[in-house]
């Protein structure tokens, strides 16, 4: 009676109980599930095919997620208009998909498939992996309109192609964000391959095929094969690769077929192939079309205007500092290409790496192949100095133990949207007990670092950047029972388009003593930048310096700015008479210049300018926001997370010494920017932080006295995955560094 009321036509609109919408599937011991149960939610079938035996057009089957030992035959239509689906698992971005598994019982005998589609039409199944067999893993056979995505069809047994075959004059059949072995096709029409991972694919009578934004690796076979009058197909968006499968990669041998794109002559009528990179790695052709090979694009594109904007090239080049290269995979494809999804394999939607040239169509940075790269990070637009924290302009002091959240995203510039870091220079002024300041990224939990230091009623400024979360950063006032006020200027900010980070120095480029103090209250001196020192002289856009105050006659303070524009309401520097003290600045540079503007009381100071870097439109390096988090502290006992590297125990620096902090698991840096803090020094010093493994520079990131804990901003190239940092004083320091971000 139950399988007559889900089977039969309503008899009225009274008399009949309507067939339910969704029908579930769970062999979970918990369910409870019912071999010849409703197939409802509180009582769900054992098995898939029983579900697969009684749904109609319009119905839901959501199977969970977990291994079904059974074979599944689907012979039941849908309607264009209501479709039968089958849904298993959950669509989670990858690695973090579920399935509901197939697991072909009967694997090794010779004719059975893993999931057979045969005689149906309008059917949409997804998150389906269908485990090993002797044959084709998914077999679709006289079939059409059928979806098949999100799921698996690995290799098994040793006949190729083995994943999923469609046949028998199926059409309109899609199959998309798979994994699996090889894909056949053969007597069928209008088949799209789109976004999937797939060892090769064979196309024979089969008009109307569409390969698109796949990955395809073969193990020393061809990759993409149209043959048999499989006329009319579209061939874009693919990466192909035949080499070995070895890593590194090594060249098949002469006696296999390995060859990307293969079209024989009957297949190349109204066929279109572009936008593909196929690898040379194989030592095979990289096409081979109306019996013609083809070891390059350009005499291919030549003689059968095909591939116009194909590549023949490594599809993932290596990248180092000094051998920069982007994939010619990334932001190049077609978007208008038929049989595009909106997603890539992962479910994740394009993505513009931001050194990367948008040379594809539509939006311009979709990526070749089933997956989208993510693997880079920010670049910097500089803006202001202006200021969006003031605690004196009615907020009022941060108590000690307290936290301020800061609004960032879509105040005085910054975008609503899209931000990923911001670099502010943050002063502290009238503390009324001794503190530090940690700045963070909001709503995560509060970190081992801090960003400055003080004593009661000092006035001390320090740059931060840092990871913007939820639009807004974090001002965290630690230390005795106190307050203070705090003070964030805007130098700039991180997000998908502006500009790039090249790491230079540390060099000096500006030191006053020996010629003219600045005079406070007045001077303003006009530092050139570009041309200099190895800084471009076109295209800059900011530059990077570390800036010191040395030995002023009176308090006062510096302030950077963009040359020819108006003097902000901002300071970088505050000092004390006769203090020397230093500040990490990132300025816009206007005209190839910037300015320094010393205020204060009648006196004079002298300046100090060391490059950190620059940024313009050229390069390739990125800002990946991270942190903070703590490298070292030489007050403790560190163990160092890289392999092999052993644990340093707790030690001052001594006089003239170096520390050398390994990067730990850092994936390989170009550059780094730290939060470097010395205190209990035993005498007065300097520190100087540089690439591990190059000669001391002539320059410095901090000063201090004797007895003082003092701050600074470092943004450092790496070599060998370590900088050095060196203790230019009579006495021992110790040492604490904190990562904020790493350039890539």
């Amino acid at each position: 009676m139950v399988f007559g009321a889900l089977a039969l036509p309503a008899l009225g609109p009274v008399s009949a109980i309507a067939a339910p919408t969704d029908l579930y599937v769970d062999n979970h011991p918990a369910a409870k599930c019912a071999d010849h149960g409703t197939g409802l939610q509180s009582a769900p079938f054992c098995t898939i095919q029983e579900a697969a035996d009684i749904v109609l057009p319009g119905q839901t089957v959501h199977v969970k997620a977990g291994s079904y030992n059974e074979q599944v035959k689907l012979t039941r239509s849908g309607t264009a208009e209501a479709p039968i689906t089958f849904i298993g698992g959950e669509d989670k971005l990858s690695p973090d998909w579920t399935y509901a598994q197939l697991v072909n019982p009967d694997w090794q005998h010779p004719y059975l498939h893993t999931l057979t589609i045969t005689g149906a039409q309008h059917l949409v199944i997804s998150g389906f992996d269908a485990g090993p067999a002797q044959q084709e893993n998914v077999l679709v056979d006289n079939s059409s309109d059928i979806t098949l995505m999100r799921g698996g069809a690995q290799a098994y047994s040793t006949i190729e192609p083995d994943g999923i075959r469609v046949t028998n004059g199926s059409s309109k059949v899609t199959v998309g964000r798979y994994r699996m072995g090889g894909m056949q096709i053969d007597h069928a029409s209008g088949t799209v391959l789109t976004t999937s991972e797939v060892g090769s694919v064979m196309a024979t009578a089969s008009p109307g095929t569409v390969l698109v934004s796949n990955n395809v690796r073969t193990g020393c076979h061809d990759g993409l094969v149209l043959a048999g009058a499989s006329t009319g197909a579209t061939v874009e968006n693919n990466v192909i690769d035949t080499d070995t499968m070895s890593y590194p990669p090594k060249p098949c041998g002469a006696d296999t077929n390995h060859t990307g794109i293969r079209v024989y002559t009957d297949s190349a009528t109204g066929t279109k192939a572009d936008y593909n990179v196929v690898s040379p790695l194989s030592g095979g052709p990289a096409y081979d079309w109306a019996d013609q090979s083809y070891d390059a694009q350009a005499p291919f594109t030549t003689a059968t205007g095909q591939g116009a904007h194909d590549f023949v090239a490594n599809p993932y080049p290596t990248s180092t500092p000094d051998k920069p290269s982007i994939s010619p995979i990334i932001d190049s494809a077609d978007e208008n290409a038929p049989g595009m999804l909106p997603v890539d394999l992962g479910g994740r939607s394009a993505s513009d790496d931001p050194v990367a040239p948008d040379s594809g169509t539509g939006s311009g940075f979709r990526d070749r192949g089933a997956w989208e790269y993510y693997g880079f990070g920010s670049v910097y637009t500089p803006a202001g100095p202006t200021r969006l924290l003031d605690t004196r302009d009615g907020i009022g002091t941060v108590k000690s133990g307290h936290s301020l959240d800061l609004q960032v995203a879509g105040v005085g510039g910054v975008p609503a949207t899209g931000v990923t870091a911001v670099t502010l220079n943050v002063t502290v002024t009238d503390p009324t007990a001794p503190g530090f300041l940690t700045v963070y990224p909001h709503g995560r939990p509060l970190p081992t670092a801090s960003n400055l230091n003080w004593t009661a009623g000092t006035t001390i400024a320090n740059l931060v950047t840092v990871p913007v979360v939820d639009g807004k950063v974090s001002f965290y006032a630690g230390g005795p029972a106190g307050s203070v006020n705090v003070v964030a200027d805007l130098a700039g900010y991180y997000g998908s388009k502006g500009s790039v980070f090249t790491s230079a120095g540390p060099t000096r480029l500006l030191d006053t003593r020996g010629a003219t103090k600045l005079s406070q209250g007045g001077d303003t001196v006009d530092l050139q930048v570009a041309g200099v020192k190895g800084i471009p002289a076109q295209g800059v856009t900011a530059v990077t310096l570390n800036v010191t105050a040395v030995k002023p006659d009176s308090g006062g303070f510096l302030t950077v700015f963009p040359h020819g524009q108006a003097r902000p309401k901002a300071s970088n520097l505050n000092w004390n008479s006769g203090q020397t003290i230093a500040n990490l600045v990132t300025v816009p540079v206007v005209d190839g210049k910037v300015s320094f503007y010393a205020g204060g009381p009648a006196g004079a100071v002298d300046i100090l300018a060391d490059i950190a870097g620059y940024y313009s439109a050229d390069g390739y390096d990125t800002y990946r926001a991270d942190g903070p988090w703590r490298l070292m502290d030489t007050r403790i006992d560190m163990e160092y997370r890289a392999s092999g590297a052993p644990t340093r125990k707790a030690a001052p620096v001594p006089a003239g010494g170096t520390l050398v902090v390994d990067l730990g698991e850092m994936p390989e840096p170009y550059a780094v920017t730290l939060n470097v803090t010395v205190t209990r020094p035993t005498a007065p010093g300097f520190l100087t932080v540089y690439p591990h493994g190059t000669d001391r520079p002539l320059a410095s990131n901090l000063n201090w006295v004797a007895g003082q804990t003092i701050p600074n901003q470092v943004v450092v190239p790496v070599k060998d995955h370590k900088i050095s940092l060196y203790n230019g004083s009579t006495g021992p320091v110790d040492m604490v560094v904190d990562l904020f971000g790493f350039q890539q």
